[in-house]
């Protein structure tokens, strides 16, 4: 299930000095009352103990990608954000395992993390890995790949920044291009090759290996920044900052001690 985590740590470090509260890095002033709000802007640099370029990956599920790829680019930090505390925390505890410093994990609301708190081109790239299709017609507007999420990722990147998009659904796939396309903020879209996997390890994702296995298709593109100046930093809405106090105080009641 999505909010259960790992039920035992493994050997390496402590899976706390992994991951952080998105509710944590916001001020105080972030839910103290329900107008809109721009906090100051967060430069992810900050958690990893060596500056190196930035890589962001939104919704990481189980962890498989964002371990693997900082062990094998020690050279880079990567930075995941999971919504699932669950999922989150089992990241933490994989990256943990690894004894990887340039692994972070940031529990919370990916989309408010990039449109209202990240710093301007402070990631080389965003990677976003078989995201929820949300099927519904009135879930649509839940989709991570639409016009507003293209805007700010372009805010987010380098220049000369990326972002990696992949699912198994070409309609989506479709829908995705068609947004990034109208932002005017990228290149057109780069198609990956699909690599060879000769062990289980060898594949982005635990769900693409299961698409995969399943010999079901995955759509695959890279999108590159052109030199269009992206839109700004745009504030937390009132009823995120509703959410915010909300889940703030779930964390504090959570970390009560029970009599």
């Amino acid at each position: 299930m999505p909010g259960r985590g790992p039920k035992k740590r493994g050997r390496g470090g402590d899976p706390a000095e992994h991951l952080r509260l998105l509710t944590e890095l916001l001020p105080a002033e972030a839910a103290a009352d329900d107008d809109a709000w721009l906090p100051a802007p967060l430069d992810p640099a900050v958690f990893f103990p060596e500056p190196a370029p930035i890589e962001l990956e939104v919704g990481c599920g189980k962890g498989l990608f964002l371990a693997s790829a900082a062990a094998a680019q020690p050279e880079r930090n990567y930075l995941g954000v999971e919504l699932a505390p669950g999922y989150a925390k089992l990241t933490a505890a994989r990256c943990a395992a690894r004894s990887l410093p340039n692994a972070q994990v940031i529990s919370g609301d990916a989309t408010l993390l990039i449109r209202s708190l990240l710093a301007d081109h402070c990631v080389q790239a965003v990677h976003v890995y078989f995201p929820d299709p949300w099927w519904k017609a009135r879930h649509r507007k839940r989709r991570v790949l639409c016009e507003p999420f293209f805007q700010q990722a372009a805010r987010i990147l380098a220049p000369d920044g990326t972002v990696h998009a992949w699912t198994d659904v070409e309609e989506y796939f479709l829908e995705a291009m068609e947004a990034a396309a109208a932002t005017g903020l990228f290149q057109p879209p780069r198609s990956v090759p699909e690599p060879v996997a000769q062990n289980d390890f060898d594949y982005r994702t635990h769900f693409e290996r299961r698409t995969r296995l399943a010999d079901k298709p995955v759509w695959r593109a890279e999108l590159d920044r052109s030199d269009r100046s992206p839109p700004n930093r745009q504030p937390i809405t009132p009823y995120e900052r509703i959410r915010l106090r909300t889940a703030a105080t779930k964390t504090d009641e959570s970390s009560r001690p029970t009599k």
